[in-house]
């Protein structure tokens, strides 16, 4: 039996000596390298020059450890030449190979036919705790050089960030990896998904911890029904660590090229963005067609903002021919606005300019909105007054504009005083106020004067009351309320028919509406009133946390006289009473969530609306959405979508909006997801009909390599907006300062 003791030397180094080459491409550390530390079976050499290490030799200095089956450190040149078996761990990183000659210090050598993982700790945003994996980079190749810490150069290798199954990698002549800069640099690329080439590159630049940088995006492609093929190659811009940009020219093949642009910026005292789309010679609409879209917000000075929202399209049938977002479709009118706004503590003001596109559908034409050029605001608010009154004061001046109806100006003053009261049982609030309102006004009517004005008392008391109990819910001890309110309103009758509408409204009837001073949004109608709304709100409370965990209301409003200011072509209203209001919403089961509403007409014996929403979310990436709306003579439609996994890393995704009324599919989502780990498929059918009727069918496909590239068109903005509580299944890729891309 022969028993061999292993050797154990230790060097103190006071730093690095290196020549040549290699020594001018080194970054230089300003810590003092600590011990070396070599151990082996066997050991000899020269005392300060060299020491030879023979049989499971090892090498180890501060961070980097080094092993292999022959090992000769050299003192004076800080290197270590290893042959045989080598592996090198520094960091969370591992190298193996044949042979490796490196300058520990300056990080300077090279590795023979290496295989490889590097990992580095993954990229912390400011604000944002979600945890994610450590960013992890592998592969293979024919040589590996170090160029300094962190930067390694590879001949005709290989590298990907999916492991362990490595079903897409990247191939490459020569390839750089600079984790100083989060960079990656390749010649002559390849990328390889489940051993077949999908895509080649000359010159191909990634990132190599998620983060922005400038080039050439992913290609993406779509199909649609109204353009036809769509493809798209993106160009970025990082142009700073708050600014980039996105150039995107977008083939259509029945229509043409089209150019789209975004610019977003964002600082501590400003943020904006930017988009600008330009498509040539339309084929299909013979036109040059164009739509801009600009919102910035900034503070000037402490209390002092402003903001600007300007929208613009060439032509009306522009977002219903080359959008696939029912909000783009549907809309009307575009806004064209700005507003400098001081905020003062008790009091605020705005000044604004405010002007609109509108887009005529012509099968439904479209009213043209009054531009307010300018208006100018006024909020005033003291809480604190002798004797606990409150004074509010509500202040306006509006400059309308018009290119055919009447024009003028507009000015009010609306002081109020109130007392509010309350107690732990119940509370009450006198209030009084004056709206006054004067005109100047031009293009009148003949025979109705040009200047106008109109003064109106109003007095209210709201006053409500709230009684609970404990109850038991499925063996939880809960607390129940009981609310009611009651809300008296007096406003007695101005003649108004001279004043001409300018902005104002009906406002929607519903719970917020019964409660409020004005039946007319805006401020051209003050409706006359001698009324009393009643309403019972019951509430169900966790004790513990607090948290509202249920809530049902029922209301009414009731009239003491008949209406008698109205609106142009409104019909008077002669019933004393409103019809029912209820509404329901809350967590009525663990993961179930129920929202309903319920407007029903005792005159008429009728449902005049109605509406029923229920999520079953059990956990992330499950859920379920199923809806019902319906307004008596406009609406009748079922909504039903989710999210779902299927098995085997599959998920299900949908939506179906389909109108009973119009008999027809209002909007349409059906698509699988798959989740392999390290890569994601996307395939997604939307189906739109537009404002006009036409259908418009579009395909997205997409591939996503996590940490390389997105591949195809994205479909995740259209599943966030189209099913509700839909979770990106895979950790997103995107810089979370700006968002999804």
């Amino acid at each position: 039996m022969h028993l061999r003791l292993r050797g154990l030397l230790i060097f103190m180094c006071s730093g690095p000596l290196a020549a040549g080459a290699l020594a001018q491409t080194a970054t230089p550390r300003t810590a003092e390298p600590g011990p070396a530390e070599v151990s082996a079976d066997s050991i000899s050499g020269r005392s300060d020059v060299e020491t030879i290490a023979e049989g499971n030799a090892e090498f180890r200095r501060d961070d980097t450890a080094i092993s292999a089956d022959t090992l000769i450190y050299r003192h004076l040149e800080d290197e270590v030449e290893a042959t045989g078996n080598v592996r090198m761990k520094k960091n969370g990183d591992l190298l193996t190979g044949p042979h490796l000659r490196l300058q520990v210090q300056d990080n300077l050598g090279v590795l023979d036919q290496p295989a490889y993982v590097i990992k580095r700790p993954p990229k912390v945003v400011p604000g944002v705790s979600v945890p994610r994996e450590p960013d992890v980079g592998s592969g293979e190749a024919e040589r590996l050089d170090f160029e300094g810490e962190g930067v390694y150069r590879l001949k005709k290798s290989t590298f990907t960030t999916c492991t362990p199954n490595r079903d897409w990698y990247i191939v490459s002549d020569e390839m750089s990896l600079d984790y100083n800069r989060q960079t990656g640099v390749a010649d002559s690329t390849k990328v390889v998904f489940m051993d077949t080439p999908i895509f080649y590159w000359p010159w191909f630049s990634f990132s190599l911890n998620n983060q922005r940088k400038s080039g050439f995006l992913s290609p993406s492609y779509a199909t649609s029904t109204t353009s036809g093929l769509e493809f798209s190659l993106p160009w970025y811009w990082n142009i700073a660590p708050n600014m980039d940009a996105t150039i995107a020219p977008r083939i259509l093949a029945r229509r043409g090229l089209q150019l789209n642009s975004e610019l977003r910026y964002l600082d501590y005292s400003y943020n904006g963005q930017a988009r600008f789309e330009y498509l040539p010679n339309d084929r299909v609409a013979g036109i040059d067609r164009s739509a801009y879209a600009i919102v910035h917000s900034q503070a000037l000075a402490p209390g002092l903002t402003a903001d600007l929202n300007l929208n613009g399209a060439s032509d009306d049938s522009y977002f219903a021919d080359l959008s696939s977002r029912v909000a783009m479709v549907s809309q009307a009118n575009l806004l064209r606005q700005g507003r400098l706004m001081y905020g003062a503590g008790w009091w605020n003001a705005t000044l604004m300019v405010q002007r609109y596109q509108t887009l005529q559908d012509p099968d439904a034409p479209v009213a043209v909105p009054y531009f307010r050029l300018p208006q100018f605001m006024l909020t005033a608010i003291r809480p604190d007054l002798p004797g606990g009154l409150q004074f509010n004061l509500t202040g306006e001046y509006d400059n309308f504009h018009h290119p055919t109806q009447v024009i003028g100006q507009r000015a009010l003053l609306y002081p109020q005083v109130s007392l509010p009261m309350q107690t732990e049982a119940f509370y009450i609030t006198p209030k009084v106020g004056v709206h006054y309102t004067r005109y100047n006004l031009d293009r009148q009517t003949a025979g109705v004067p040009d200047s106008l004005s109109r003064s109106v008392p109003i007095s209210s008391i709201d006053s409500g009351m709230v009684f609970e109990r404990s109850v038991d819910w499925f063996g939880r001890t809960l607390t129940q309320t009981a609310e009611p309110r009651f809300y008296y309103l007096y406003v007695p009758l101005r003649e108004q028919s001279d004043i001409p509408v300018f902005d104002s409204g009906p406002i929607d009837f519903n719970f917020a509406q019964i409660f409020s001073e004005n039946r007319y949004g805006g401020a051209d109608r003050i409706g006359d009133a001698n009324q009393l709304t009643a309403a019972l709100v019951s509430r169900v409370i966790d004790p513990e946390t607090g948290n509202e965990l249920m809530r049902g209301a029922v209301g009414q409003r009731y009239y003491f006289k008949d209406q008698e200011v109205t609106l142009p072509g409104e019909t008077a209203r002669t019933n004393r009473k409103t019809d029912v209001l209820a509404a329901f919403s809350g967590r009525v089961m663990q993961k179930v969530q129920l929202d309903a509403g319920w407007q029903y007409s005792q005159f008429h014996s009728r449902t005049e609306r109605a509406s029923v929403g229920v999520r079953w979310q059990p956990e992330f990436g499950k859920v379920l959405n199923a809806a019902y709306r319906y307004t008596r003579d406009q609406v009748d439609q079922v909504d039903i979508s989710g999210q779902w996994p299927v098995g085997g890393g599959w998920y299900g995704v949908g939506r179906y909006n389909y109108s009973v009324k119009d008999r027809r599919l209002v909007e349409g989502v059906l698509g699988m997801e798959y989740d392999a780990g390290c890569w994601m498929a996307r395939i997604v059918l939307h189906r739109l009909t537009t404002s006009t009727a036409t259908t418009s069918t579009a395909l997205y496909l997409q591939l996503e390599l996590n940490g390389l590239a997105r591949i195809g068109t994205s479909p995740l903005d259209l599943l966030k907006r189209q099913i509700s509580g839909y979770g990106v299944i895979n950790n997103p890729t995107a810089d979370p300062v700006f968002g999804d891309q």
